[in-house]
């Protein structure tokens, strides 16, 4: 074995488990349906724009109860604290060891999740210029709000935007300073970890949550039955 390959085997028995494949195969998957949903709209293929809206609906409600339900480092109450602690780690980075976000990175996480609600909760109810197309939601809204939530679903997709050019600043700001975060976002282990590895929550709490946002998901889809 050459020495790169020696030290790459040595990385890997280093390294620690820090996040959970829910947790990166929500990642990924919110990635690509962004791409998705933009390339659909601009190409005018609204059906498609519309089932990939359902979708990201239902990552995102799938990662808000692994906030409460999942592992270790999914869980909110483990990376999210108060303006102290976010000042506190701005002024001494190495004062924090818990495993997974930083109070930081928190920040960008909570700020992400809530714009593509808002972002997908805009687009639930509009309709097509031609009224060919509509939200499954749109039934319950007058003719002009859709018209307003439409325009501002299309204008709100520059703060989505801007949230994900800074996610990737960070990201490369981060490389270079020698931390390798898309590569614990791939492997789910890291050898930067700080703190207690990752521990899992199981199959029964996936499968709660993951029946929970589908449900929903569903009922949204649906029209909200019952609304």
């Amino acid at each position: 074995m050459t020495e790169a390959g020696e030290a790459r085997a040595a990385d890997a028995a280093l390294a620690v488990p820090v996040w959970d494949l829910p947790i990166r195969l929500f990642h990924w998957s919110l990635v690509a349906l962004i791409g998705f949903s933009w390339w659909s709209a601009e190409t005018g293929r609204l059906e498609w724009h519309m089932w990939s809206g359902i979708a990201v609906l239902f990552l995102l409600l799938f990662r808000i109860l692994w906030g409460f339900l999942g592992s270790s480092t999914a869980r909110f109450a483990s990376f999210v604290r108060g303006p102290g602690q976010v000042v506190a780690y701005l002024r001494d980075p190495s004062g924090w060891t818990a495993s997974g976000h930083t109070p930081l990175g928190a920040l960008s996480v909570v700020a992400i999740l809530l714009i593509l609600l808002v972002q997908v909760g805009l687009g639930l109810p509009i309709s097509d210029e031609d009224g060919i197309y509509s939200g499954p939601l749109n039934r319950l809204v007058s003719f002009d709000t859709a018209e307003w939530m439409h325009h501002w679903h299309h204008r709100f997709f520059t703060v989505v935007q801007i949230i994900a050019a800074v996610h990737v600043a960070a990201i490369i700001v981060y490389r270079l300073k020698g931390k390798k975060l898309v590569g614990a976002m791939v492997t789910g282990r890291s050898r930067q970890a700080a703190g207690a590895p990752m521990v899992g929550a199981g199959p029964v709490r996936l499968l709660i949550c993951l029946a929970v946002a589908g449900a929903i998901s569903w009922w949204v889809q649906r029209g909200a039955p019952g609304l």
